[in-house]
């Protein structure tokens, strides 16, 4: 039987201190991943009565008491890999929209104000807003008649209505989102029939494109 190898105290010393560093250099990554993720700007969607992003970040404190009283199974709290700041609640349109529930049970159990639980109607809830983004793969757009998207719509006719058009000379009939009224449930892109969702639900200030990068007046 071969003796077992004598051990090296140098070798001992090297091989701890370069564990070490794999450790501190993981430490150190996750904290930089967690602290950029608390600064990202969010791309999921907030549960209603969500205060705006940088005042509901402060105030959230992760509890994920909202995400319990959600009777469909709607939200979530996030993860390293979602599209939201580390523990934060959200949802995903495409997957489960919000029904807009008239007692707002998520808002009503936020113990920090995160969630307004005053909110008067649940129509005012500001989720996000409804963009149409697939216009060469919308069938309405096509000249079909699918309009799935407006009459799913929990408002229809205030959040999204259809429209005649004449495009390329031929009339059509086009739904068309009304930015104010929507609420961003996201019933819509749940339901769209198309493999890739011609309607989206962003959050408003991605949606609607926030404020232009370039001064007012300044010449081009």
């Amino acid at each position: 039987m071969a003796s077992a190898k004598p051990v090296n105290r140098r070798e001992m010393l090297r091989d701890a201190a370069r564990a070490g560093g794999v450790v501190c250099a993981a430490g150190l990554g996750l904290i930089a991943f967690v602290e950029n993720a608390r600064q990202t700007a969010a791309a999921a969607l907030r549960p209603p009565g969500a205060l705006p992003e940088d005042q509901f970040l402060s105030a959230c404190v992760r509890c994920g008491l909202c995400v319990r009283a959600c009777p469909y199974d709607t939200l979530h709290l996030a993860t390293l890999l979602d599209d939201a700041p580390l523990g934060t609640p959200f949802f995903t349109a495409r997957e489960t929209p919000c029904f807009m529930c008239p007692d707002v049970p998520c808002a009503k159990a936020c113990p920090t104000g995160a969630l307004d639980r005053n909110i008067a109607s649940i129509n005012d809830a500001d989720m996000g807003v409804a963009v149409l983004v697939g216009h060469e793969t919308c069938l309405n757009y096509k000249g079909q008649n699918c309009s799935v998207c407006w009459r799913v719509c929990p408002i229809r006719d205030s959040a999204i209505t259809l429209e005649p058009q004449v495009i390329d000379g031929k009339q059509m009939i086009i739904p068309v989102v009304h930015s104010r009224n929507c609420t961003g449930c996201g019933t819509c892109e749940k339901q769209c029939v198309l493999g890739h969702a011609a309607i989206r639900v962003l959050p408003r200030p991605l949606g609607l494109g926030g404020k232009g990068r370039n001064r007012a007046g300044r010449a081009t």
